[in-house]
């Protein structure tokens, strides 16, 4: 799924006129709370069992039926669901992944990219264009991580739409990247384990461990439980800033970089360095969005805006990348694919 996001975008519109081509591209917002909404009503979990009218599903879903038959007709013209010749309304394929019970549901990524503390962040845009400053402090008088602990509804979203993104990503670099190379590795940042516990259970040759914030990985022992390999793990309360355990093999960086600028990014680098220190075949392994070429289309460079608007962060090109790393006291040994989710495999400059 996710390895279609090189391919969707503006370049599906080329065959319009250019001036409809940018009034188009206006109407995203329109669009998203019109997903946001038939997700928030749980649209597709009613059409499960079958077509459904449009007073149907205003009784269940406690909605006003004119309404809602006007937000389903601009739903059913972007492929969400199907209008049928009787005016009920069927799921599609597209709709299916609206489905809360399905195995690659984006019901919740699509809830947490309506949500509130994300669109009006992007109404602070400006500030941000101006002065460099996150958006997101511009509109709330506080910080994103800040915001989640004060407001536990979006806390829970985000972490349900992170989870989902997760399960999504680890399969294609999982299925990209031989891991199993590496007899011990140390996901750095790993929050509740679930990456980790992947790639232990894919290669049961490997043992793991795991560092985050105290309050994360108490939830940790249970996850690893679950998965059944609990015994191939350790845990190690920390912080990615501060002291990391030595000697492993390998250390795991997913999705943990973008969240900060170049000068606090080389900060956690020289941290994993100094554990790689001595180690002769000791290996980085960065999991990022890899951003593409210019005037090409690929989702990392809109995730850019929200690492931007969000902290400060930033998702990075390979030349980035390099740069970053060479100041870190790494280099990059591996071609990863731009465009999409990558691996970057990394080794210390001796």
């Amino acid at each position: 799924m996710d390895t279609m996001t090189g391919v969707v975008g503006p370049a599906m519109t080329a065959a319009l006129p250019p001036h409809v081509q940018l009034l188009l591209l206006t109407d995203g917002k329109r669009i998203s709370r019109v997903l946001h909404v038939v997700a928030e009503l749980g649209i597709a979990d009613e059409l499960a069992d079958g077509p459904l009218a449009v007073p149907e599903l205003a009784e269940r879903t406690g909605t006003h039926a004119d309404s809602l038959g006007r937000v389903l007709r601009v739903a059913a013209a972007f492929g969400v669901f199907a209008e049928e010749p009787d005016g009920r309304y069927a799921l599609t394929g597209i709709g299916e992944a609206l489905r809360s019970d399905v195995p690659g549901s984006q019901r919740d990524m699509v809830l947490y990219n309506g949500d509130e503390m994300l669109w009006r962040s992007y109404g602070r845009l400006m500030h941000t264009v101006r002065t460099g400053e996150p958006a997101f402090e511009a509109a709330y008088g506080h910080g994103f991580f800040e915001h989640l602990e004060k407001n536990p509804e979006s806390g829970a979203l985000f972490d349900r739409a992170m989870t989902g993104m997760s399960r999504t990503t680890a399969r294609m670099l999982l299925d990209g990247f031989d891991f199993g190379r590496f007899r011990r590795i140390a996901d750095i940042g790993g929050g509740r384990g679930w990456f980790l516990a992947e790639i232990l259970k894919a290669h049961p040759g490997v043992s793991g461990t795991l560092v985050d914030r105290p309050s994360v990985v108490e939830e940790a022992t249970a996850l690893f439980g679950d998965a059944g390999v609990a015994d191939r793990v350790e845990i190690v309360p920390g912080d990615f800033f501060g002291e990391l355990p030595p000697g492993r093999d390998a250390y795991v960086l997913k999705a943990v970089l973008h969240d900060w600028d170049d000068t606090k990014a080389v900060a956690i680098l020289r941290r994993v360095r100094e554990a790689l220190d001595g180690s002769a075949d000791g290996r980085l392994l960065i999991c990022e969005f890899l951003v593409g070429p210019a005037n090409q289309w690929d989702r990392g460079k809109l995730l850019d805006l929200d690492m931007l608007i969000r902290f400060g962060g930033r998702e990075r090109g390979e030349d980035q990348w390099r740069e970053l790393l060479a100041t870190a006291g790494f280099e990059l040994v591996n071609e990863p694919t731009a465009g999409r989710w990558a691996v970057l495999e990394c080794r210390p400059v001796r």
